[in-house]
């Protein structure tokens, strides 16, 4: 009895594999040799029974040439586009969490609740006490939004900021681009163009405001009547409070003990003990947030309001120390920015941060508050409540994507040439025209590596 199969083998060119491997037999295997590129088969020879199910089991080796193969980069910055237009109103926003993750987050807690109806929160902050490894995270936090305050604040003297009249559109530059993309009022009577005016800090990013939370834990919401009764800051402030930033003007109970869960409802036991006893754990000393950078640029006011009002770039007129100064600005201003961002996005990954899920309203707390005031699509149906989501860090710290300009004295963008324009958020692109590096995260987004064709090329442009 022979056995069920035989290895034989077979070398070949790679173009012939599908035409040579139909003229070979089972019992007679021929071979080939020709050119460099080789390729050795080694298949079977199935016995007879085998033979019907039509199988052939081969492999592949290559003896001397390697195929060439698209080698994985590790970087830290992935690929990123234009960021899409702004959604439709009527739309909701993407849950940053699925659904389906949600149902079942929220079926586990209410099996917990009934196996064991009061007990200890362990984790903070849901106990109500801080995350002692982010309070430092949270002053520094809050200490990067003071210094970007104060950079933006001479940057944009130095550096002009366009805003539309009739919408939010920004652009960095002297003269504003031509793209038709304006969506204000009336703006179908000028063609979706936008009409400029100079603008500000406040046109650069947005930190839209939230309610202040004396308890976190203990009273979570705020309610419709009180909506005059309780301060509003920004929601970037009020997420470093809550996570461990002390400020005078705005108090908050800390906590020494966790709280108690009873059949879904706090319970807070903790003897209630005046504020100036209470003992800040994992409190630091306050802060000066705001640094006196007004030595970082000599004369900065009445110099280039002359250029910008000439409409000279003020990189010309200025001299060589007050280039540099303007430089190392931009430079601490950029990473101002990015320490911020990071810091409040780690801080959002313990604290919750909810946000509404057709208006621009954001709540930092575990629940959103009960204000009847949402304006925006559908809140007929929510009797003017808002619909809480998941906030992502867009939210809370709005980036104002502008268009990426070359050159800020060079002419308008076209609206026919705007697929081959980048983007960039407003506080970068001020930054990198005032002698800031561009950032890696950022480069694939404002497409440096595309040559826009000229105004007189739009023709030729297919």
């Amino acid at each position: 009895m022979k056995n069920a199969y035989s290895k034989k083998s077979w070398t070949g060119t790679l173009p012939g594999i599908s035409s040579l491997l139909r003229r070979c037999s089972a019992t007679s295997i021929s071979q080939y040799t020709s050119g460099d590129m080789r390729a050795t088969f080694i298949f079977s020879q199935l016995s007879p029974l085998n033979r019907q199910s039509h199988r052939l089991n081969f492999s592949l080796s290559f003896a001397s040439v390697t195929w060439p193969v698209k080698e994985e980069h590790d970087d830290e910055f992935p690929y990123s586009d234009v960021p899409n237009p702004s959604r439709i109103n009527s739309e909701r926003k993407p849950y940053v969490t699925p659904m389906k993750v949600l149902i079942a987050r929220a079926k586990a807690e209410r099996e917990a609740r009934k196996a064991q109806p009061c007990r200890v929160l362990e984790e903070p902050p849901d106990n109500g006490l801080l995350v002692p490894e982010l309070v430092e995270v949270a002053h520094r936090v809050y200490r990067a939004r003071g210094y970007l305050l104060s950079g933006l604040g001479q940057l944009v003297r130095a550096i002009p900021v366009l805003r539309c009249e009739l919408c939010n559109e920004v652009h960095i530059g002297y003269v504003g681009h031509e793209i038709r993309t304006c969506t204000g009022p009336k703006s179908w009577l000028q063609n979706a163009t936008h009409v400029w005016r100079r603008g500000g800090v406040r046109d650069v990013f947005r930190f839209p405001k939230c309610f202040h939370l004396y308890d976190r834990v203990g009273k979570p919401r705020v309610g419709h009547d009180e909506r005059f009764s309780v301060p509003r800051i920004p929601a970037i402030v009020e997420l470093c409070i809550q996570a461990g930033l002390d400020l005078e003007k705005y108090p908050t109970k800390r906590r020494t003990k966790p709280v108690y869960c009873i059949e879904g409802r706090i319970a807070d036991f903790e003897s209630v003990v005046e504020d100036n006893e209470i003992e800040g754990k994992y409190s630091f000393e306050n802060v000066d947030p705001l640094m006196d950078s007004s030595s970082m640029l000599m004369k900065p006011v009445e110099k280039i309001q002359n250029l910008v009002e000439n409409k000279i770039s003020h990189m010309e007129q200025l001299s060589d120390e007050e280039r540099n100064k303007l430089r190392d600005l931009s430079k601490h201003t950029l990473d101002s920015w990015f320490e911020m961002t990071s810091g409040a996005k780690k801080i959002m990954e313990k604290y919750f941060v909810n946000a509404c899920g057709y208006c621009p309203e954001v709540q930092v707390g575990p629940k959103g508050h009960k204000l009847r005031m949402c304006k925006a699509s559908k809140h007929q149906s929510r009797n003017g409540l808002h619909a809480w989501q998941e906030a992502t860090l867009d939210d809370i710290v709005s980036p104002n994507y502008v268009w990426h300009v070359e050159d800020l004295n060079g002419p308008a963008l076209s609206n026919n040439l705007k697929r081959y324009y980048g983007k960039a958020p407003a506080v970068v692109e001020l930054c990198v025209h005032a002698g800031a590096p561009i950032p890696d995260q950022y480069r694939s987004m404002m497409r440096l590596d595309v040559v826009s064709p000229g105004r007189d090329e739009v023709d030729l442009v297919a």
